[in-house]
């Protein structure tokens, strides 16, 4: 290593430091000082330490989720939680089987993979529906895995794509392990998709590898720091505050928080209703970053260098642009099970009406796929059979999805319409253009906001925020 690399740390300015990981002199100074260490660290090493990491995981995440749960009316017993997580990973050995050897599948199977994945899922919750109430035994080790299936249905899905596309070849049941069960973190969503991705954004040479581990540290230290950020404001900003609020003498801004307003309908204030849809914005912009960064970060820590789950979507200038920097890896999974399925079956049907083609792929994904993810997370619920019940307890969020798939849908007209001509210029223009963006997500998520409002109340607190009621 010469001088200059060595020397570079101490003086890089503060702009220079915020981007020290796309920097040749710090990623050179970065493989120098752990030489030995990336080395060591082969591609194949990482991914055994964390297909290793993938079967604690395996065995954590499952009891964490059925430990204490209530939906149990008897408590499953210690041989019973084991018994869950062995048919899990035995399910999960059948669908790589299934997946390496896709081309021997039965045809039906191998032109729908997918469906038949899905219809695996419903076929549990039937035989659950069909046994009466969980009293133990066999129906409480179907009753969790029906319970932990909807966490791996979609990394299944993954899975059972990279047999469809031919890509198993060279890979074995532990390489999936590390999304299947992943020990970076993660919730429904599969962040970094299948290993079809990760294997494209894989560091092969040490250089490769010390410029992802770097990206990676500098994401951490800002999902740390937006973290920090979301603390603060929600000290600053909400009446009810937190431990930084009371810190400082029980002073804040006094803005009620959407949930709470929603609730009151057409009564709530109209000024603090206006501050606190644009504050929701606020806070699950930097909720999203802050755990999403760490994630994706870790993640790069071992060389897979994928891309970020959020990536500055307040500077969206449309609609469709907010959605794929916001929650990235969720747009990825509605557009590739859904979108992109439902695209290529209307060709030949709809090749002459490509707006009505492109109209029933947005709503394939943003709304009826939207809402199918979030109808399957409420796991319990679906292994107790409260189907039904569950569809009108999500009215709320099913119109919520409905305003943004149309959102979606108009803003991807307007981009064809361009045909690539470049928007209007200058800046009053460009922050007209991210303020509706503002607006527009920030209105519609008074349907998704948790909370005890009815879709009656939401609907009364819209109209209130504009005179209507």
């Amino acid at each position: 290593m010469n001088e200059s690399t060595g020397n570079y740390l101490p003086f890089m300015g503060i702009g220079r430091f915020s981007q020290f990981h796309e920097n040749p002199a710090v990623i050179a100074w970065w493989g120098a000082r752990l030489s030995g260490v990336l080395g060591w660290l082969k591609p194949s090493r990482r991914r055994a330490i964390l297909a290793l990491a993938s079967i604690g995981a395996g065995a954590l995440i499952p009891f964490n989720m059925l430990t204490g749960h209530k939906g149990w009316l008897v408590a499953p017993s210690g041989q019973e939680m084991a018994f869950v997580i062995v048919a899990l990973f035995a399910v999960l050995g059948l669908i790589y089987r299934a997946a390496v050897g896709f081309s021997a599948l039965p045809g039906m199977i191998r032109r729908h993979p997918q469906l038949a994945l899905h219809l695996l899922y419903w076929g549990f919750l039937a035989m659950l529906w069909a046994a009466g109430p969980i009293t133990g035994g066999w129906r409480t080790v179907l009753f969790g895995m029906a319970m932990i299936f909807p966490f791996l249905i979609w990394r299944c899905a993954f899975l059972l794509l990279s047999g469809q596309h031919g890509r198993m070849a060279g890979t074995g049941f532990s390489d999936h392990l590390i999304y299947l069960w992943p020990a970076y973190g993660g919730n429904d969503t599969p962040y970094g998709k299948g290993l079809a991705y990760l294997s494209q954004c894989e560091a092969k040479t040490e250089v490769e590898l010390a410029r992802s581990q770097l990206a990676g540290i500098r994401l951490i230290l800002l999902g740390f720091c937006w973290g920090v950020v979301m603390f603060v404001f929600e000290g600053i900003v909400y009446g009810e505050g937190n431990a930084l609020t009371r810190a400082f003498g029980g002073r804040t801004l006094g803005i009620p928080a959407l949930g709470q307003l929603v609730k009151q309908g057409a009564e709530a204030p109209f000024a603090a209703s206006w501050a606190s849809v644009y504050c929701e914005l606020m806070k699950q912009v930097l909720r999203h970053a802050a755990g999403g960064h760490v994630i994706i970060g870790l993640l790069r820590l071992f060389g897979f260098n994928v891309f970020r789950n959020t990536y500055k979507p307040l500077l969206a200038e449309s609609v469709v642009e907010f959605w794929n920097r916001y929650y990235y890896y969720f747009k990825e999974l509605m557009v590739t099970f859904f979108f992109l399925p439902t695209y290529a079956a209307l060709g030949r049907r709809l090749g002459k009406l490509p707006q009505l083609r492109l109209f029933a792929a947005v709503f394939a994904a943003a709304f009826f796929g939207n809402v199918y993810y979030h109808l399957i997370r409420v796991s319990d619920k679906m292994a107790e059979g409260r189907v039904l019940e569950e569809l009108f307890e999500h009215r709320s969020r099913i119109f919520y999805c409905f305003l943004l798939a149309l959102g979606v849908f108009v803003s991807m007209l307007r981009q064809q319409r361009l045909r690539g001509r470049p928007l209007a210029s200058g800046t009053s223009n460009r922050v007209l253009r991210i303020a509706g963006v503002w607006t527009f997500f920030a209105l519609i998520f008074i349907w998704n906001v948790r909370g005890r409002g009815t879709f009656a109340n939401r609907v009364d607190f819209f109209l209130g925020m504009f005179g209507l009621a």
